[in-house]
């Protein structure tokens, strides 16, 4: 009685697999000195625009690089936002202005006009496990 809800769970687990893949990402240009990076990653643009990450790391940067991966992401799109908190405090600080004044970037090393820039300048595809690189600025 077991073999076929073993098989059941495999076959639906099957398609799900199939779209999964990971993603790999280096950050390169942080600050020479110790600072803790941060990533965020965001499916959406209605999420990414709320700031509503749907996955998330944190590492310590060495030399002013980190490497990670978001491991099995189902195929779409997706933006990443990164910064390396430099003082500890656990947040990007800003000037009076509210311009970043700690080292940050994103993914395809889109800029923003005014701000940030918008979901579908730093959308990546994914529909195959991918590399990118994210330059600190």
């Amino acid at each position: 009685m077991r073999l076929p809800s073993i098989l059941c769970s495999a076959a639906l687990l099957g398609p799900l697999a199939a779209g999964a893949a990971d993603l790999q990402v280096s950050v390169a240009d942080g600050p020479a000195g110790p600072a803790q990076l941060y990533v965020a990653v965001y499916d959406s643009a209605e999420r990414y625009a709320a700031g509503q990450s749907m996955a998330s790391q944190s590492l310590p940067l060495r030399e002013g690089g980190a490497q990670l991966a978001f491991i099995g992401l189902p195929a779409g799109r997706y933006a990443l936002k990164v910064y390396a908190d430099e003082n500890g405090n656990g947040k990007l600080d800003t000037n009076l202005l509210g311009l970043p004044v700690e080292r940050y970037g994103f993914s395809r090393d889109a800029r923003g006009d005014r701000g940030a820039p918008d979901f579908e300048a730093v959308a990546v595809p994914l529909d195959a496990d991918q590399r990118i690189t994210i330059h600190l600025r």
